[in-house]
């Protein structure tokens, strides 16, 4: 089966729900037509905007991952290695996101300037930030963001 139908039958066959007073989302297994159980976010629910910023598009909830800074994309980037930095997370999120068994938010109450919900996000256990910081496409966060080039148009360490 294609990557993509099955991508499109892991969406079909699992159910999102609230656990506890805190928020938390996370997506349950359901077992498909056939019997196999499933399990991993629904795709189609779940909407990658740029490499640190997801949406749940069931619950109109837009996440902002509390923990790393990714280099901006489109117009909003200050030089073309930024901007192909940030597509590079972006894409790799989207990877992610769509091989997941399990994905998780976890809120932390706050939210920021766009109105965006601060949280941690688990995928398949691990800190998405961790993961892509492991992976040079992410840098800590550090309370404000800082630029990504330097005068020659090159990625900052």
């Amino acid at each position: 089966m294609a990557r993509r139908n099955r991508i499109l039958l892991g969406a079909a066959y699992v159910t999102l729900f609230a656990l506890g007073a805190a928020g938390t989302l996370a997506f349950m297994p359901m077992m498909s037509a056939s019997g196999e159980q499933r399990s991993g976010p629904p795709s189609g629910y779940i909407r990658v905007i740029d490499g640190d910023t997801l949406e749940d598009m069931s619950a109109d909830i837009t996440y902002r991952l509390v923990n790393i800074d990714t280099p901006e994309t489109g117009n909003r980037a200050s030089c073309p290695a930024e901007r192909a930095q940030g597509e590079a997370a972006t894409q790799a999120v989207r990877d992610l996101i769509a091989a997941a068994q399990s994905f998780e938010a976890r809120p932390t109450g706050r939210s920021d300037y766009y109105g965006r919900t601060i949280a941690y996000v688990l995928v398949d256990g691990r800190d998405l930030g961790e993961t892509l910081m492991e992976e040079e496409l992410a840098r800590p966060w550090r309370g404000r963001r800082y630029p990504w080039c330097d005068a020659y148009g090159q990625l900052l360490p």
